[in-house]
């Protein structure tokens, strides 16, 4: 029997180990490189949250409630297929008549790390405002400026509060990747759906799929685990 399933494994397998592998490295790259794009509208989207200016705190609250209030899929077909149109809108009032079209994985990046960052910019906003305002008095106190209490007290402080939130959010992110399939990138799900097709073997392929997305979770979970710790270093525990 088990040599059955072992043999059925491999020949379901034949040929597509080298493309799952393939199919892996792009959900990595997708991800990664929409959790980096996530921070930085995170980051924006948090600066602008806790601004003064009530403009600037109405767009943010805009965003953030409406790329977390409608479905995660939706954000990408609506850049998938209106986001050359916008742009070439956009560049026509620049005087550009020409075809502008827009690649899977740029598209893929965009969608996914827009709705990272709405994520990202309640985490970092809740995390700068966890920081002590005493440290921040204290470090007034001793005559640093502005950009010095940034770079030495507020920014090190907001990290260590934000690394459990963001966490998640990076976890939510690698699996967002897979709505993305929908653009016919080559990344897990979608390799997984056209070798299902391809062999019958639906079963075998969508659970390969489901092993290598908890791989990367597994791992993903230890690096911010040590993350935390780093950051947490010196700290008095209650």
């Amino acid at each position: 029997m088990l040599d059955f399933l072992d043999s059925g494994l491999t020949s379901g397998l034949h040929g597509w180990g080298p493309q799952l592998l393939s199919g892996t490295a792009m959900t990595v790259a997708v991800a990664l490189s929409s959790f980096l794009l996530g921070l930085a509208f995170g980051a924006a989207g948090a600066a602008a949250k806790l601004s003064d200016s009530l403009a600037l705190r109405g767009l943010a609250e805009l965003y953030t409630t409406a790329v977390r209030g409608v479905p995660e899929l939706l954000v990408i077909y609506l850049l998938f297929f209106g986001g050359s149109g916008m742009i070439m809108a956009v560049a026509g009032i620049f005087g550009y008549g020409g075809l502008i079209e827009l690649n899977a994985f740029s598209i893929g990046v965009a969608a996914v790390g827009l709705i990272s960052g709405a994520y990202s910019t309640e985490v970092i906003r809740g995390a700068v405002k966890s920081v002590p305002y005493g440290q921040i008095e204290a470090a007034r106190a001793c005559g640093m400026g502005r950009w010095r209490i940034l770079r030495r007290v507020l920014v090190p402080q907001t990290l260590r509060f934000a690394l459990p939130g963001l966490g998640n959010v990076w976890q939510l992110t690698l699996k967002d990747t897979a709505l993305i399939s929908v653009t016919a990138l080559a990344e897990i799900m979608r390799v997984a759906h056209t070798a299902a097709g391809s062999t019958r073997q639906s079963f075998l392929f969508y659970s390969v799929a489901a092993l290598l997305y908890l791989a990367l979770t597994t791992v993903s979970t230890t690096a911010f685990q040590q993350a935390e710790r780093y950051a947490s270093r010196g700290v008095r525990r209650a």
